[in-house]
């Protein structure tokens, strides 16, 4: 019976199980093997304050402009373009939609330097 009830459990594995010993003799389990550092975390939710930060910013542009920066840079969906392909779309010259994301970012830069 007991045997049986084993039979379920085999294919797991815990984090603390030794899978081997290191050159000095100590036992490495597998959460040793998996860890991460401690910066990756905090950098993981430093950058998503950040970019919630910033997509607050874009929203106070105008129109033309945070269409711009949202497909310039896929802020939205993560789909970037070049600056012909928007030109295309909004039916203006590559060098318009360069002088109007240039002026975004300025402002963008000076709002959130404030």
């Amino acid at each position: 019976m007991h045997l049986r009830s084993k039979k379920k459990t085999r294919g797991e594995v815990s984090l603390y199980d030794p899978i081997g010993i290191d050159k000095e003799g100590n036992e490495i389990c597998l959460e040793d093997v998996l860890g991460t550092e401690a910066d990756i975390v905090a950098e993981m939710v430093e950058n998503k304050q950040e970019r919630k930060r910033l997509l607050e910013h874009v929203k106070k542009l105008n129109k033309r402009e945070k269409q711009v920066l949202e497909w310039r840079y896929g802020l939205f969906n993560g789909l970037r373009k070049t600056q012909r392909e928007i030109a295309k779309k909004l039916g203006i010259s590559r060098s318009y939609v360069s002088r109007i994301e240039k002026k975004a970012i300025q402002k963008l830069i000076k709002d959130l330097s404030s």
